[in-house]
């Protein structure tokens, strides 16, 4: 099967300037993204979306492709995961002549990414003949007993009827991590989410969401945590 991985990494990071390329324990934060899909082996061709020049020299040095850049309509801060993809989809085919069997798209701020989760969510994929796969992460305390604030400083419960439930009776939500989704892209249109997903659990200590100076630390913690007793591979 001819399978591509997509790097979505435009220019603008509000939150964090220059985010897609900040030092990450040595080296930009893309190359660990960019490292895991050309190691795994599972790919046709890595490639780096972008509507940045810096970004497409750094990724290109570290061994993606930028077969072209992104346009400004899927570069601004509304532009969806999805309507990247498509894009780069659709630009193989009119320009290059070339379709892929599958599709992984691989966030660029993901360093804790494994390469063992990225084949066990390939063969899940094709083992249940799934639309799409992702990795996911339980959420560290039960939603049930979530709480909302109003302008007053008031608080109440969401869900009441949980009120005198115990934790660990309550039914475990998960979340997505936020590293990779592998797709059959033919099945897919406007959503990666089907009523056909699969997904892969990990543990807490392999994922981080990364949107401010915080989690940037923690994630760094947690890389050296992860790598202090297994191998990145």
């Amino acid at each position: 099967m001819s399978n591509l991985a997509i790097i979505p990494a435009r220019g603008g990071s509000k939150r964090i300037p220059r985010k897609n390329i900040k030092d990450f324990l040595g080296k930009p934060i893309i190359a660990y993204s960019i490292e895991a899909a050309l190691q795994s082996g599972l790919f046709e061709e890595v490639m780096v979306s972008t509507d940045d020049e810096e970004i497409a020299e750094i990724a290109q040095k570290l061994g993606a492709i930028i077969p072209f850049m992104r346009s400004a309509s899927n570069s601004n801060d509304f532009a969806s995961t999805m309507e990247v993809i498509n894009e780069v989809v659709s630009l193989y085919k009119l320009q290059l002549n070339k379709v892929f069997d599958l599709v992984c798209c691989i966030y660029p701020t993901a360093p804790l990414i494994q390469i063992q989760h990225l084949k066990k969510g390939l063969n899940l994929l094709l083992e249940k003949n799934f639309d799409s796969v992702f990795p996911v992460v339980v959420y560290s305390y039960p939603v049930w007993r979530g709480v909302e604030i109003f302008d007053n400083g008031k608080a109440q419960m969401i869900w009441p009827e949980f009120l005198n439930s115990r934790s660990q009776d309550l039914k475990k939500v998960y979340h997505d991590a936020g590293q990779w989704y592998w797709m059959n892209i033919k099945q897919l249109d406007d959503s990666i989410f089907t009523s056909n997903t699969g997904s892969i659990l990990l543990s807490e200590e392999e994922v981080q969401d990364i949107d401010n100076s915080i989690d940037w630390k923690l994630a760094e913690m947690k890389y050296k945590l992860l790598y202090a007793t297994q191998s990145p591979d």
